[in-house]
Parts: structure tokens; sequence; C-alpha cells
């Protein structure tokens, strides 16, 4: 079974899209920002992916995205971004840092399973 991480500074959000993972067959875990994303990867080892919201604080998305991308344990990870930032400058600076994936929140299990099925995740 392939393992999910849900950073997400939003606990009802985490628990969202947490739902939405399970229901696809993964098996998913919980950080609520980009530092104790990185301790969470430390600890339990580097997931097949991670759905990684921007605004956190602590360590932001895209910071947290420019870390693991800088460390070689996280080149075959697979990392969606996911905002409420609709505007195409932070699509772009996402995607330039490393971002499989980008999706806008709000959106549906299907929405989810689509970009999933894009990045290789989902068959």
């Amino acid at each position: 079974m392939k393992r999910i991480l849900v950073v997400d500074d939003n606990r009802v959000i985490r628990h969202v899209i947490r739902q939405m993972l399970e229901t696809c067959g993964f098996s998913v875990e919980e950080a609520a920002d980009g530092v104790q994303c990185l301790n969470h990867c430390r600890e339990h080892g580097v997931p097949d992916g991670i759905v990684l919201d921007v605004n956190m604080p602590e360590m932001d998305g895209i910071t947290c995205l420019q870390t693991m991308r800088a460390d070689p344990a996280f080149r075959e990870c697979v990392i969606v971004m996911c905002t409420t930032q609709v505007e195409i400058h932070h699509i772009v600076a996402a995607l330039s840092a490393g971002a499989n994936e980008y999706v806008m929140k709000p959106f549906t299990e299907e929405i989810l399973r689509d970009k999933l099925r894009t990045v290789g995740l989902l068959a």
C-alpha cells in the first residue's frame, strides 16, 4: 500500500484529505507544517507522495518543497502542492521549486484522483 503524507496547518482540511486518500486505497499520515513534515519523513521514511499546503506557520510549503528537493532522499517522492492561491505566479513558483502537480482548494475527491493519476500514484 502506498503511503501519502498530508501536510496542512488546518486539522479539518487534513482530515478531509485523509478521508479522500484512504478511499483511494492509500495509507495516510499527517503533519501540521513544513517542519513537522521534514521531521516525520526523517523518523518514518520518505513516503510515496506528499500533499503539501503552501501557506503554513513555522515553515511554509514552498520552503519545505525546496528543502526536500535539495535532498536526494526525496528524489522519487511525488509532491502535490495544495492551496487556495490561484494566481499563476504562485503555481509557477511551486512547479519551478519541484512540485509534481498543483491542486487548488476547494477540490473534490475526483479532482484529487485525477491529479494522483497524472503523477503516477494511482492507476
